[in-house]
C-alpha cells in the first residue's frame, strides 16, 4: 500500500514540474506574443535569451530545493526567496532600480 502512495506523490510531483516548467515557458512567450501587437514591448534575441537563462535559473534552483528539503514551511520560503531573486533582478535589469 505504500508503494500506491508513494507512486501517487511521485506522479503528482511530475505534475507541478510540468506545470512549473510551462508556465516558464508561457512567461517566455508572453513578450513575443505581446510585440505585434504594442510599440511598447520591444525585445530583440538578447532580451528572450536573457530572460530565459532567468527562467530556467529559478526554475532550476526551485527544483534543487525540492530535492533537499521536504518540509513545506523551507519549501515556502525558498520559492519566496528565489522569486523576490528573480523579480528584484528583473526590475533591475529592466529599468535601472538599484
Amino acid at each position: 500500500m505504500t508503494d500506491i502512495q508513494h507512486d501517487d506523490r511521485r506522479q503528482g510531483g511530475r505534475r507541478w514540474r510540468l506545470v512549473r516548467w510551462g508556465g516558464a515557458a508561457l512567461l517566455l512567450l508572453a513578450p513575443a506574443v505581446a510585440m505585434p501587437f504594442t510599440a511598447e514591448v520591444n525585445w530583440g534575441p538578447a532580451d528572450f535569451a536573457l530572460f530565459a537563462a532567468m527562467l530556467v535559473t529559478a526554475c532550476a534552483a526551485y527544483e534543487v530545493a525540492l530535492r533537499i528539503t521536504t518540509a513545506r514551511a523551507w519549501r515556502t520560503a525558498i520559492a519566496l526567496a528565489i522569486a523576490a531573486a528573480f523579480l528584484l533582478t528583473w526590475a533591475h535589469l529592466a529599468v535601472g532600480l538599484f
